[in-house]
């Protein structure tokens, strides 16, 4: 096989007029640098230059080499120093994969955050609940909830999902507030589809884990609809606390219970494979990570977290603590 370092040193050779030349240029011995061309002419079969004490003279076959390769070699290199550049900044479109309500929690302000940052980089979002498969995909980095782990990917933490119980001023004016996880039973809960009547919440807190089985007028298989649904004061649901951090900073939703949350998996960014991984793809997951973790600021305790973002006393609200009325 032809070696490109040795045709490479030819044309430094024709370039410079002489192996001592060209030895100092690359810091090589002489012999070195006739016993490369040596191994070139033998190769290709024909003599490239004629030797003598003076001077180097290109035979007719060396010529037509030189003109062909002297060009085609500087693309080369030139190609190299493109890619070697584009491997330390992220440039290119850079495919992302991740759950279908993924852009109602990443705000378009962080897209075009990052896109200023990084202007040689393009996004292209596969947003599917299916879990794509990311070979066939071309998916540079996917963000997976509790990922089932491949030897072959690498696998880089983004976020916890915490549930939080939350309601809507109109909801709790009418209704009351609930004071413990037992009086949810009486009232409208807003929960994922089932082919059950009722739905068994687990919630998490100083008591440990707490059940209760709740059911309500609206059902949904997508957290996004349940958020919606509740803002609009159809009851009470139990959703991501990073879904939500909006609405309750707003006041559009009020926490219930804030001591009680549901744990749930966590999220991963997804790279598929361990090598060579697109540095447009490792400084997203950086940046979109720190900025699904600062919706929940996570270095705090969840009731800090639930104090910063507006949870409001009983009192609050009107009709607030009242229990259900017998004809509901």
């Amino acid at each position: 096989m032809l070696d490109l370092n040795e045709v490479a040193m030819f044309v430094e050779v024709v370039r410079a007029g002489s192996f001592s030349a060209t030895a100092r240029q690359l810091n090589l011995p002489h012999n070195t640098v006739s016993r490369r061309i040596a191994r070139l002419e033998t190769y290709l079969g024909v003599r490239l230059m004629q030797r003598s004490t003076r001077k180097l003279t290109l035979t007719g076959e060396g010529r037509r080499f030189f003109e062909r390769v002297e060009s085609s070699l500087s693309n080369v290199f030139e190609a190299e120093r493109e890619l070697v550049n584009r491997a330390d900044t992220p440039a290119g479109t850079l495919r992302v994969a991740a759950p279908a309500d993924f852009m109602s929690v990443f705000q378009a302000g962080w897209l075009v955050e990052f896109l200023e940052r990084y202007p040689q980089v393009r996004l292209d979002f596969v947003l599917d609940d299916l879990k794509t498969d990311l070979i066939t995909s071309g998916i540079d980095v996917a963000l997976r909830a509790d990922p089932e782990k491949t030897p072959n990917f690498l696998y880089q933490r983004a976020m916890s999902r915490n549930s939080i119980l939350v309601a809507s001023p109109q909801y709790l004016e009418r209704r009351g507030r609930p004071e413990s996880v037992r009086e949810l039973k009486g009232h409208e809960c807003l929960t994922g589809s089932s082919r059950h009547n009722a739905v068994t919440w687990q919630l998490q807190g100083p008591k440990g884990v707490e059940e209760v089985a709740v059911s309500g007028p609206f059902r949904a298989n997508n957290a996004s609809s349940l958020m919606r649904a509740c803002i609009a004061g159809l009851g009470i649901a139990l959703l991501p606390e990073i879904l939500i951090s909006r609405e309750v900073a707003d006041g559009r939703l009020l926490v219930l219970l804030p001591q009680l949350r549901r744990k749930g998996e966590d999220y991963e960014f997804v790279f598929p494979s361990r090598r060579q991984i697109p540095v447009a793809a490792s400084v997203f997951a950086d940046f979109a990570g720190q900025k699904l973790r600062s919706l929940t600021n996570a270095d705090a305790t969840l009731e800090d977290k639930l104090s910063k973002h507006g949870d409001r006393p009983a009192t609050s609200v009107p009709g607030a603590g009242k229990k259900r009325s017998s004809n509901g």
